[in-house]
Order: C-alpha cells, then structure tokens, then sequence
C-alpha cells in the first residue's frame, strides 16, 4: 500500500482531545463525588496556601490538589507518610493532558481528623514553651475583681456567679459575653481575654464553658486562643467541659479547673474559711502578746525587789567601795608601771653614756676635728691646715706647723 497515497479524515488537536477528556471527566457523576483513600506522598504546601500532594498505595498513584480556600478548614497538616480519606473530583488538566484529583476534604485515615490537629497543635506549643510549669503565674490571694469569659447565657457562668457570691461576695463578677462554639467563637474568646488585659480590670480571669462535644469545645483548642492566654498578664483559670475533657487552653493557662464551678472555688477564697484563719491569727498574736506581758510584769517585780530600789544608800555605798577599791588598784598599777619604766629608762642611759665619744674626753683626752669631720689619721691633715681640739669642757682653734709619721 502507498501511504503516501492516502489521505487522513481531519485530526484533532491535543488540547482539543485533552480538553474532550477533560469533559467525559467532569461528566461522570461518579467521579464528580468520589472518596479516596491512600498515604502521602510528595507533599508540598505552596505559599499561596495551595497544597499539592500525591496519594498512592502499594500499586499506583494519583496527584491530587487542594486549594486554599479547602486547606483551610482541614483542621489539621498532612504530613508525607500520613494515610488520608480525601473527598473530591476527578479532572483532567489540559494543559498537562493529566488527571488528578481536585480535593475539597480530608481527613485522617483512623482517627479523626479534629484529635490529629489537637495532637499536633499540643505538640507544636509545648515545643515552644507554652506548657512550661515556670511561665505560670500564681493566683492572687484574696482578689477583688474576677474576670469571667464566656456565653452570657450558659450554664457556666451562673454556676461561676453562684459560687463566687457564696464563698465570697465582696469580689465583683465582671462577664466579657463571648461566643464559645461555632463560626467566630475563636475570635470571640480571644478578644475576651485581651479586653481584661487591655483594661487591667480584673485580678483573676476565668475563661471557659460547659461540657461537650470536641467539635463543641473546639476554640478552646485554637492556636489564637492559647497565645492569648500565654500573653496574659492577668493569671488565667482554664475551666472548659467536665473532668475528663482536656484542652489546649488547659495546658497553657495558670491553672487548670475541671468545671466553671471549681473554677470559681479556685479563683475566690471561701470568707467562712478566711474568718477562721484571720481568728486563729489573733488568737496566737493575742497568746504570744499576753506571754511578752506576764514577763515583763515579772521583770518589773524583780526590780521592784532588788537593793537598788529597796535600799539605794546601800546600793551607792558598794559601789562606793567597788569604786575606791578599784582606784587603789589602779593608782598602785600606774606605780609600779612607772618604776619598771624608770629601771629601764636608767639602764638604757647607762649603756648610750658608755658609748658616748666625748666621755672618753674627761680623762684628758682630746678630739682633733677639720670641717665637723674627725681626723684619724695624720694622712687626713697637711701643715697650715686649721684643725679644731675638742676637750671635755672646750674647744681650741689650732694651726698644723709639722706633720710626723711613724715609721
């Protein structure tokens, strides 16, 4: 056969079949509403907030893509490795002539997809330090303003009230109304614990609701949330759900309280118990007071009974003899200090009067001086040379005429 010969029916373009592939796609219901599940791979979050991954299993592979808008409410980070469910559309992308998924959901394959994100968002902050045991504040002792956040409507807050009016109803209960569960209950709660802050209207601040689900309980695990608390100057009582119920903002807070009303009991003190205290203070003040008393009173009475008092000319006459006796003794000390002095002092003049040149003078002898300076030998003078004789009553001016050396 000549191909060359034969003529072709008119062709399709590639994007025109890309595009004709694209529309049998986007047809078919069952893949316009279609769950998948598979591990992560190739994950990348783009910095338009676009996540673009691939899911796989032990045969093959699907590129997938999640936009942001849908990243958004994921409620937690896919991680490389991590096995999903994810909801969404199979299309094809003509300019690739590739199809993939278009995700609009996912969740965590296992376990849910709200505990994955509270796991991870735990692990995040307390990497950070939010948790730490030396970044909390303790609670004021008697505080006069208690700060509470939460639904104005709740059960929480009555009991909150409640007990605060009954343990202590000199504290003031100021409620910042906020939203505690759905769209802008995040926002809400965070603002409520900046408001107190801002303001500084408060010495203690509750933040919490009642019991629930986690999807009900859920701003108290928000990342907003818990930054909020750590920044709080004021000390926070965390009281969210029932005991059993943990949240992030329990971590992080100043003190945790299972329920509004423990928080309260947590934030005042009870009067009845401060009554007995501040009575048990003035017992031991009023005992340890009537102790010091009773001893002085005693020392009193002793002094009252001393000689000092009972017979003061006695009292000045011994102290008169104290007083002379010890004037003996000391006039006796300062003499015989004195003659031990004066035995020395003699025996020292005697010692410096046998070193003394000049009396050497008094047995006839005589000291030959030129300029103040001793002569010593006949070396020291020449003839002509005025010399001066020391004797022991005297001094005579002389001339050298001759001088002799002995051979």
């Amino acid at each position: 056969m000549d191909i060359s010969s034969m003529r072709f029916p008119a062709a399709l373009s590639v994007t025109e079949l890309n595009q004709y592939i694209k529309d049998l796609l986007d047809l078919n219901p069952p893949l316009t509403d279609i769950y998948i599940k598979g591990e992560i791979s190739n994950f990348k979050a783009h910095s338009s907030g676009h996540l673009y991954f691939t899911l796989k299993d032990e045969a093959s592979a699907l590129k997938c893509v999640m936009f942001r808008s849908a990243a958004l409410g994921i409620g937690f980070r896919p991680e490389n490795g991590m096995k999903v469910t994810a909801h969404g559309r199979i299309s094809a992308f003509v300019r690739d002539g590739a199809y993939q998924l278009y995700a609009d959901a996912m969740e965590p394959d296992g376990v849910g997809a709200l505990y994955l994100a509270f796991e991870q968002l735990k692990k995040k902050l307390d990497g950070e330090g939010l948790f730490s045991a030396d970044k909390k504040s303790p609670l004021p002792k008697i505080p006069s303003r208690v700060g509470v956040v939460t639904s104005p409507t709740g059960a929480a807050v009555r009991d909150i009230i409640n007990v605060c009016q009954r343990r202590f109803p000199y504290a003031e209960v100021m409620v910042y109304p906020a939203l505690v569960q759905g769209d802008g209950a995040v926002e809400s709660v965070a603002r409520g614990i900046e408001y107190f802050n801002r303001t500084n209207s408060c010495d203690v601040l509750i933040v919490g609701r009642g019991g629930g689900s986690i999807e009900d309980l859920w701003a108290f695990n928000s990342e907003r949330v818990a930054r909020s608390v750590f920044a709080s100057r004021i000390p926070v009582i965390s009281a969210v759900g029932h005991e059993t119920d943990f949240t992030i903002c329990d971590f992080v807070a100043d003190r945790r309280a299972p329920t509004p009303s423990a928080a309260a009991e947590l934030a005042v003190p009870d009067i009845y118990e401060l009554k007995q205290k501040f009575n048990n203070i003035i017992s031991r003040e009023s005992m340890v007071l009537k102790k010091r008393f009773a001893y002085l009173k005693e020392h009193l009475s002793r002094l009252e009974r001393s000689r000092t008092l009972t017979s003061p000319k006695n009292y000045v006459e011994d102290r008169r003899m104290q007083v002379l006796s010890l004037s003996q003794r000391l006039e006796a000390g300062g003499i015989t200090f004195t003659e031990k002095k004066k035995a020395v002092l003699i025996k020292n003049t005697a010692a410096l009067e046998a070193l003394n040149p000049l009396a050497v003078l008094t047995r006839g002898y005589t000291a030959v001086f030129s300029q103040n300076m001793v002569v010593k030998s006949v070396k020291d003078v020449s003839v002509g040379q005025k010399i001066e004789l020391r004797l022991a009553d005297g001094k005579m001016d002389a001339t050298v005429n001759e001088v002799d050396f002995n051979e």
